[in-house]
């Protein structure tokens, strides 16, 4: 369990399948963060968690939860984690759009960072953000992601093409 002044995150469970099921199927939620936006059964969600999230070798995903509540109100996770190689791939979503817009993000990310450059010593994390989510690139930039390259045009919304950008952080530049 990892602890900052207002959050605690903790290993995802079985037991909170219905509240990440609640936030895969908000449009609002999933807009910004997953190219595919469809509608899922509790049953796909439950399959997703337990065969993708849950127990795979190469990830490790963990609940965001407010200290204050206990109310869990996102997740974030280092997937494709590569200890050859010693990097990963982040992600974050807050699902709860109560939380929005307070910094959560960054608390969060900062304490997945801690753990994945002191902790699992990696040398390198990554993501992938969409073009058109100012937001969360001005929070990436701000933890110290440079700007690496982008797949052009990757993503159709609103009847607009956007760019996937794909940001990295190496343990040098975050330390």
């Amino acid at each position: 369990m990892f602890v900052s002044d207002r959050l605690r995150l903790r290993k995802m469970s079985d037991e909170d399948i219905r509240v990440y099921h609640t936030w895969r199927n908000d449009i609002d939620v999933m807009y910004s963060t997953s190219p595919a936006l469809d509608l899922y059964t509790y049953e796909e969600t439950k399959l997703f968690v337990e065969s993708v999230i849950l127990s795979t070798e190469t990830s490790k995903s963990y609940i965001i939860e407010e200290k204050e509540t206990n109310q869990p109100i996102g997740l974030t996770s280092l997937i494709h984690i590569d200890m050859k190689n010693r990097n990963a791939e982040c992600i974050i979503d807050i699902g709860d759009k109560n939380s929005w817009g307070k910094g959560y993000g960054t608390e969060a990310f900062t304490l997945l960072l801690n753990y994945a450059f002191l902790e699992l010593n990696l040398h390198r994390v990554f993501l992938r953000v969409f073009s058109a989510n100012h937001k969360a690139i001005r929070l990436y930039e701000k933890l110290g992601f440079k700007h690496e390259g982008s797949s052009r045009e990757a993503l159709y919304r609103q009847g607009k093409w956007q760019d996937i950008v794909q940001m990295g952080l190496l343990k040098k530049e975050y330390t």
